[in-house]
């Protein structure tokens, strides 16, 4: 951490000399990739990558398995970079050595010691020293081409090894090859086995060209040195190129990737990256950054503060990544057979959207479906045109795709919120017609709704149960992950019901809306008022016996990696609704109330990942939206006072060893974090015909909102605190553009038009203000 202490400190004393302090760093220097880093996930850490980039280049000291694998910062060794760490996805692992060729030997040999002390991590860029060779490693990346900048000693023994054909990240690889094109280039492929999420074996293919020429090239399988000339192909398999370098002379490798085809690789090689200015590029993925980051700017906060709000906005733009290439061929496995498709193009002939690959939308509406049309709606928009394009390959719309394949990741329809919220929201540049019908299907009896995770088929059973009685029972589990969570399912069909809608009612589609605005009510069969809680119904309509809001376990019985009690509050839609059956408002503020109090001490989030245990839980999607519950029932002093409780005591490490708590999930965790640090939510998801967003207080003095010129005509919102301090977390009165409002919440429509939001804050609740 030594690095990102200097930064603060140089920012610190150039904040004393340039007004404004802030702007003496651009917002991409307050990121710090190493939070929470010492238990990765695969996809979690990267360094070298760009925005949402198909490259995403970073050291691997854990190669093996989807969980604690990748960069984990207490580890001492680096095994390889690799250039994909992806939902379901890895490839290309390389190192550069000094000396015998041991790339045969498997990275347990030619793996390296290395020190924080002589790293440089940050967004764009990441320098390491090789210990074991005095290998200096610097790389960095363009959206689909890795770069990498490799200051050798003086030796004719310095190699770049290729071992593409390792198990890397998330399973085994199935093939590999590797050919030498010229005396500067080889290419090749690695094909990823199938895994029980991603089901198909998925090939990534590359291209490496070399600044220096290569003195020889072999390769290895099975743990012997093949004798080969320019190519080797097979199970096990790696090659090595061999150079002639001097210290004064780094040697530079770009890499190109694409999952279409090698010719693919290099096309996107000669597109993004057709010169050798390695810093150049270390300069341009900045700028790249910033033209994101600068989305918000704050003012005032501790550099704490400002470092967890840029971390947290950087990882929500980070990691669903772009999986088309530069020219928009994609590879689609969707169907039986594996093809290369392209996109639309625009009028200009361009590819019109970028295809993406992601983790589950579970859980989004509570993070990225709110964050991402305020700083990236572009990309929104070309996720919505992912999943609309994929339903046109395919017939379904996923709920989180992996190269091309559905993979059913968790349970339900996320997909219906994230999309209703971007239509809801006028990020309307996909078909919506089409993606209405295909929201729609997805709700049938073959619907993805009705598979479980990772499933191989839908459970026609729990379509036919949910449409006659308005819940699934527990004899109606489905085939699949998480089946026997049909509490669960039956409340997010009850949401995703409502998100359809909405969005159908707007199109004018009124036999859809009223189909599936009565389906939104189904919430009421699994809340037991008896005992105020969520509960799991046997198929003769009687509750389960052995009533327990909470076991020591990952995931209760009936419920989705959570608790009852948690699972209570999860009826983002009709709050007021699930407050009269809970015995009122003044009952169910009461309940959540005590339920955050007996968390406190556990800072709002169990340890071990024993969900099923919690009352309030924010390591994990679906507790997330329970401290806002409060606004929505009249409580919103209860929503001050608690999200700023979570926000300090779950989200606001800036250490390896904290930040978030759990798993971040491909951005949801810090999408939440950054909303809760600025003050702006949306219990409902933002799905409905006029969304709004809830307030509290934000953790700085002044937050502006710069909005896209595209979507919104380039408008700024400012939201100003005035009595800002750790103990004044309570509003007492607000004004919108000079004008007095008493609400706790802002309008969609009213915010993009652009204003000044100004709340005055202080350690007393006003109880009389935005009920």
């Amino acid at each position: 951490m030594a690095f990102k202490t200097h930064t603060l400190i140089i920012a610190t004393l150039l904040g004393c000399l340039i007004p404004g302090g802030l702007f003496a760093q651009s917002p991409v220097d307050w990121v710090d990739p190493l939070i929470d880093t010492h238990e990765s996930r695969w996809f979690y850490f990267n360094s070298a990558s760009r925005p949402f980039g198909l490259v995403n280049l970073s050291p691997d000291t854990q190669t093996k398995g989807s969980w604690k694998s990748g960069y984990l910062y207490g580890d001492q060794s680096i095994r390889c970079f690799s250039h994909i760490h992806a939902w379901q996805l890895s490839g290309i692992p390389v190192m550069p050595i000094v000396g015998e060729m041991t790339g045969h030997q498997g990275m347990d040999v030619y793996q390296s010691e290395f020190s924080h002390d002589d790293e440089t991590v940050e967004a764009g860029y990441h320098k390491v020293v090789l210990k074991k060779y005095g290998v200096t490693a610097e790389l960095t990346s363009t959206v689909r081409t890795g770069f990498h900048r490799y200051t050798y000693p003086t030796t004719s023994d310095a190699y770049v090894l290729f071992d593409v054909g390792a198990m890397l990240g998330h399973g085994p690889t199935v093939e590999a090859e590797v050919s030498k094109i010229n005396e500067r280039e080889i290419a090749g492929m690695s094909l990823m086995e199938g895994t029980s999420r991603r089901k198909k074996d998925t090939p990534i293919f590359f291209v490496a060209r070399f600044s220096e020429p290569i003195t020889s090239f072999g390769g290895w399988q099975n743990e012997k040195i093949e004798d080969v000339t320019d190519s080797i192909a097979g199970e096990e398999i790696g090659a090595f190129v061999r150079f002639d370098t001097n210290a004064d002379t780094p040697l530079l490798m770009k890499v190109g990737i694409s999952y279409t085809s090698v010719d693919g690789a290099r096309k996107n090689l000669d597109t993004e990256l057709p010169h050798w200015d390695f810093d150049k590029v270390v300069s341009e993925s900045k700028d790249h950054w910033n033209s994101r980051l600068s989305r918000v700017e704050v003012e005032g906060g501790t550099d704490a503060q400002k470092t967890k709000l840029y971390t947290d906005l950087w990882r929500s733009m980070l990691g669903r990544r772009i999986v088309s290439d530069a020219d928009g061929a994609y590879c689609d496995m969707t169907t039986d057979e594996r093809r290369v498709l392209n996109v639309p193009t625009d009028a200009e002939g361009k590819p019109a959207f970028n295809m993406h690959n992601f983790d589950a939308w579970w859980g989004s509406h509570w993070s990225l479906d709110i964050l991402w049309p305020l700083v990236c709606p572009d990309v929104y928009s070309d996720i919505c045109n992912t999943s609309i394009q994929m339903y046109q390959n395919g017939g379904l719309i996923p709920r989180g795709p992996s190269g091309g394949n559905y993979t059913f990741v968790m349970i339900g329809d996320s997909a219906a919120p994230a999309i209703t919220s971007a239509y809801a929201k006028g990020i309307r540049d996909f078909d919506v017609e089409l993606a209405l019908e295909g929201l729609v299907k997805n709700t049938g009896p073959t619907g993805g709704r009705y598979y479980g995770g990772y499933a191989k088929q839908p459970t026609p059973a729990a379509h036919k149960e949910y449409e006659s009685k308005g819940y699934i029972s527990w004899g109606n589990s489905l085939s699949g992950g998480h089946g026997k969570a049909v509490t669960s399912l039956t409340l997010y069909n009850a949401y995703h019901d409502w998100c359809i809608a909405q969005m159908a009612k707007d199109l004018g589609q009124e036999d859809i809306y009223h189909k599936f605005i009565n389906g939104s009510q189904n919430y009421r069969h699994v809340i037991w008022p008896e005992k105020q809680s969520a509960w799991v119904r046997e198929a003769d309509g009687s509750w389960m016996k052995n009533f327990k809001p909470r076991e020591m376990r990952f995931e209760q019985d009936g419920f989705c990696e959570t608790s009852a009690a948690v699972t209570t509050f999860y009826v983002p839609h009709d709050p007021m609704g699930l407050a009269e059956l809970l015995g009122g408002p003044d009952a169910a503020a009461k309940k959540l109330n005590d339920q955050f109090e007996a968390s406190v001490q556990e800072r709002f989030h169990l340890r071990g990942r024993s969900h099923g245990n919690a009352f309030v839980d924010y390591a994990n999607q679906d507790g997330t939206g329970m401290a806002h519950y409060f606004n929505r029932i009249g409580f919103p002093w209860l929503s001050q006072k608690w999200v700023r409780a979570v926000q300090r005591a779950t989200f606001s490490g800036t250490d390896p060893y904290s930040g978030y708590n759990g798993d971040e999930d491909q951005g949801q965790m810090g999408a939440l974090s950054a909303l809760l640090a600025l003050g702006l939510f949306q219990f409902d998801g933002g799905s409905g015909i006029d969304p709004k967003y809830d307030i509290t207080a934000p953790i700085f003095d002044k937050v502006t909102l710069k909005l896209s010129p595209e979507y919104y005509g380039g408008n700024t919102v400012t939201i100003v605190t005035q009595n800002q301090s750790d103990e004044n977390v309570y509003i007492q009165s607000a004004t919108w553009n000079g004008e007095p409002h008493n609400t706790c919440w802002l309008s969609h429509q009213d915010l993009i038009q652009g204003g000044v939001l100004e709340l005055n804050l202080g350690s007393e609740p006003n109880k009389s203000w935005g009920k």
